[in-house]
């Protein structure tokens, strides 16, 4: 195979002169991408991407070129690990740049969210990448109406929002435990605020009774304005048979 013929001359040459004489060195475009796959293929992702990144060096503009710098890209994704998704992303932002009418422009846009998606943080944490894998997903769609990826980006778009919402819950949740118990009435109502804002903003939210069941908590604490949801009651209404609903009427009766 091509690699241990290099691997070979690599030995033989060492010591003997610089990296000028790297064999690597001397293949074309096309021989590089060949090479790349064949360790792609075999997951050998950081040796590979030393082969699709000479590809791309060597003739960026051809078809070689083009296809060797979005699988450095992709090597970079499948070796996994925050650095290198971080890498990741901004090979496919290059690829984009540089190749904007590319048949292969909504796969890198597809690409970039995904990266995204490798380093959201728990729903308890910042959800500053999570925004943007979402952005990143929503330009694809709006980009690329009718990309191959759309339906798998639409189940992701699920997936981070469900994330950003989880996110909201956990934030209410923990208005509820520091001020709710203590009648702070203006951080308890925070809390209130922040779970109505899930049943506005993300009303695809799988978990909508908990949601429910965290307003109709607050609102037992202290008085519901007039704007406010009525927790206790569409909880009871719309999940009768849940736990939650179970809880709701349970504390009514007390």
């Amino acid at each position: 195979m091509l690699a241990v013929a290099l691997g070979l001359g690599v030995l033989a040459g060492c010591g003997s002169s610089g990296s000028k004489d790297d064999p690597l060195l001397r293949l074309s475009a096309q021989e590089a991408l060949d090479e790349g796959k064949v360790l792609m293929a075999d997951e050998r992702y950081n040796q590979a991407r030393d082969y699709l990144i000479h590809a791309f060096e060597v003739e960026p503009n051809s078809a070689a070129g083009r296809e060797g710098l979005l699988l450095a890209a992709d090597s970079l994704f499948f070796a996994g690990g925050e650095s290198r998704l971080i890498e990741a992303e901004t090979r496919y932002r290059d690829f984009l740049n540089r190749f904007p009418t590319s048949d292969q422009a909504s796969y890198a846009q597809y690409q970039i969210g995904r990266t995204l998606v490798g380093r959201m943080a728990k729903p308890n944490r910042d959800q500053a990448t999570t925004r943007e894998a979402l952005a990143a997903f929503e330009d694809l769609l709006r980009l690329y109406p009718t990309s191959p990826y759309a339906s798998e980006v639409r189940s992701d778009v699920q997936v981070v929002r469900a994330q950003l919402a989880e996110h909201e819950y956990v934030v209410g949740s923990f208005y509820y435990r520091y001020a709710c118990g203590r009648r702070a009435s203006r951080v308890c109502l925070a809390a209130a605020q922040r779970y109505e804002g899930i049943l506005e903003n993300f009303p695809d939210y799988p978990e909508k009774e908990k949601v429910l069941w965290g307003i109709c908590r607050v609102y037992q604490k202290i008085p519901r304005p007039e704007d406010g949801v009525d927790g206790c009651r569409q909880l009871q209404e719309q999940y009768p048979d849940s736990a939650f609903a179970a809880k709701a009427a349970k504390k009514k009766t007390k």
